[in-house]
């Protein structure tokens, strides 16, 4: 199952307000005292990168990347996932089924100036996306920290992690932070618990 639809106000409003406790929860400062923050996570090179097709992933992405001050990158296709969302399961699951590694419309630059990544994607077909397989094949990530943030339509995780250690085998893949795309009310409160933890 892929990430859940949802409505952009929806979203939109959703960033605004977990930007403010994200950086509160970042720094054990208040809001107002969060721009002149010094913290260990936030004096190292940080990217965040992410794929989405509906949008869910893209709102956990911006909520990270202002809180933290990263850089942010969106991971595309060459070409295009169709727009009709049976079409792309179907061409998802042959894709990943023959091993497919789908051509990427940019890579980064400079991946090698990165201390850590966030990578953000939606579980499709119990796994993580072809495209993210494409993704960490074409980028070397040799002593980077990749920090997962994945969305599901409540069938877990399933095998993303294990694509995540066989195609970025010399990276350390720190603990996922999961948000099923359904359980809007608890996002707050796990965002900033996870970005305080870490």
């Amino acid at each position: 199952m892929m990430e859940g639809d949802d409505p952009f106000p929806r979203r939109a409003m959703l960033t605004a307000i977990l930007a403010v406790p994200a950086i509160a929860a970042m720094t054990g400062k208040s809001a107002y005292a969060a721009s002149d923050q010094s913290n260990q996570i936030k004096g190292r090179k940080l990217l965040t990168a992410f794929f989405t097709r509906s949008g869910n992933t893209r709102v956990l992405a911006g909520t990270i990347h202002r809180a933290l001050d990263t850089d942010l990158f969106e991971i595309k296709a060459a070409r295009p996932y169709p727009e009709d969302y049976e079409a792309t399961v179907e061409q998802a699951r042959q894709e990943r089924d023959r091993g497919v590694e789908p051509a990427l419309a940019a890579t980064v630059p400079s991946l090698g100036g990165y201390d850590a990544i966030f990578l953000g994607f939606p579980i499709w077909g119990e796994t993580a996306p072809p495209i993210i397989r494409s993704f960490l094949s074409a980028h070397d990530f040799s002593g980077k920290t990749i920090r997962p943030f994945i969305t599901h339509g409540g069938y877990g995780l399933g095998t993303s992690i294990e694509v995540l250690g066989s195609h970025a085998a010399k990276a350390r893949i720190a603990d996922p932070f999961v948000l099923e795309a359904d359980q809007e009310r608890r996002t707050i409160e796990q965002v900033s618990a996870w970005l305080k933890r870490i």
